[in-house]
């Protein structure tokens, strides 16, 4: 009866959890809200500042920036958090974006980054707008806002930027096209990086988002120089191959020499540049654009400096089939061969010539063929007649 009654309970145990997995909570939140803090994104406590609201995670781009979600998707996001902070009657609320690499976080951070910004020493880049301070690091951007900026407010920043995890391998690389625009007088904090119309537009891209081909993989990179004759802007669009980037380069040069009578209106930021300034070209699988207000001799030095240099990869050659490698054995054991027997012949030569000048020198024939050196028996010949035969009787005769 105990055994029964163990087992009934079992039963009943049993029963009672798999009800209680089936049931939903009547409070269920969306997947896409979590309200556990994810592991790496937000700390409790950090340089004096302690959390005062529970952190507040999302995986849905619409829930960590409503107005901006497609942004963000083309950018790669992949998760975020927000929690606020509290210390003494000072407040501090964060926000954490993660992205899929440091290309989409670069991305991200110059979207959100205006133009004009203070730069700040924090991760590996930042910048502020009074009580807003905006920096990224490897994956992740943080955006910063502070109920009172002090003079520890960067170094407490810093504090939480060397708990943020870096990526490692291709996920750590930052855009290339960025490595082509020109160092000389380039603003380092007008650059801006798109792969996407959402982003590209947003961050103030000089041609309409339809003309330069994101849909054919195209990423661009956008800066402001400060030149003698005044601001100039280069927009460098790379495209997966040389030919795509042929083909946009003469759409991109049709569309700037129509001007008015362009089919789609000219963007606020082409329509205001100097005209005789404008002007397109290609390297490689680059199209460059120079636009603004730089008057045309140095916007042409300007768009001159940049060009495509090729990176020469080793690529990795295929193993050695069972084939080549038998037919590299025979070659080898053919020309050991053909070695051994050459050697052979070169010392018979040397040796047999040699003693045969030996011998022509001594006044013999050069081979001893010809040569009676053995002694022979003459037992054909009869015994001599004087010599008598002596017969030897029989033992038993």
């Amino acid at each position: 009866m105990r055994s029964n009654l163990s087992l009934i309970l079992g039963s009943a145990l049993i029963a009672g959890g798999a009800a209680g997995a089936q049931r939903k909570p009547a409070n269920d939140a969306s997947p896409a809200v979590q309200t556990a803090q994810p592991a790496g994104l937000l700390p409790e406590e950090f340089a004096g500042w302690a959390e005062s609201e529970p952190a507040r995670a999302f995986a849905d781009p619409a829930l960590a920036d409503p107005g901006n979600a497609a942004a963000l998707r083309e950018y790669g996001f992949t998760q975020g958090a927000s929690a606020g902070y509290k210390r003494d009657d000072e407040t501090l609320s964060l926000r954490v974006l993660r992205f899929s690499d440091a290309s989409g976080a670069y991305g991200a951070y110059s979207f959100y980054r205006q133009s004009g910004w203070p730069r700040e020493e924090i991760g590996a880049g930042a910048a502020s707008d009074h009580n807003r301070v905006l920096f990224w690091l490897g994956t992740t951007i943080v955006d910063a806002n502070f109920s009172r900026i002090g003079p520890m407010s960067a170094a407490e920043l810093r504090e939480l930027a060397s708990r943020l995890p870096v990526p490692e391998g291709n996920k750590a690389v930052a855009p290339p096209v960025l490595a082509y625009l020109p160092k000389t007088s380039l603003d380092g904090q007008t650059t801006h990086y798109a792969v996407g119309p959402t982003g590209y537009a947003g961050s103030g891209g000089v041609l309409p988002a339809a003309l330069v081909g994101f849909d054919e993989g195209a990423e661009t990179a956008t800066a402001t120089y400060s030149l003698r004759s005044g601001p100039a802007v280069i927009t460098i669009i790379d495209y997966p191959t040389p030919q795509m980037a042929t083909a946009q380069e003469t759409k991109i040069h049709d569309y700037i020499r129509a001007g008015n009578q362009a089919q789609n209106p000219w963007p606020k930021p082409l329509a205001e540049s100097d005209q005789a300034s404008l002007e397109v070209r290609r390297s490689g699988p680059l199209v460059i654009l120079v636009s603004g207000d730089a008057i045309p001799d140095e916007s042409h030095k300007l768009i001159e400096s940049v060009h495509y240099d090729a990176d020469l990869i080793a690529i990795p050659q295929a193993s050695e089939s069972e084939v080549e490698k038998t037919g590299k054995l025979l070659l080898g054991i053919a020309t050991i061969v053909i070695i051994g027997a050459s050697a052979a012949i070169l010392l018979g030569v040397f040796f047999g010539g040699g003693r045969a000048l030996y011998r022509v020198a001594h006044g013999k024939p050069a081979s001893s063929v010809y040569d009676e050196e053995f002694i022979s028996l003459d037992l054909a010949g009869e015994w001599p007649k004087s010599r008598p035969i002596i017969e030897q009787p029989h033992p038993k005769g």
